[in-house]
């Protein structure tokens, strides 16, 4: 995991991938954030039409 190091060319943290996780972590958490929020809506809809 050193895509930033060979994208920009630099290593702001050392090369250890920490931030590349993170970045990951935090990408993981706001796709699963969106889906769970549409799905929500999408019950609250079913459950006012019923």
């Amino acid at each position: 995991m050193d895509w930033i190091e060979q994208l920009f060319g630099i290593s702001p943290d050392a090369g250890l991938g920490t931030l590349e996780a993170l970045i990951a972590g935090a990408l993981v958490a706001v796709v699963l954030g969106i889906t769970l929020a549409i799905r929500a809506q999408r019950s609250r809809a079913a459950q006012k039409r019923s």
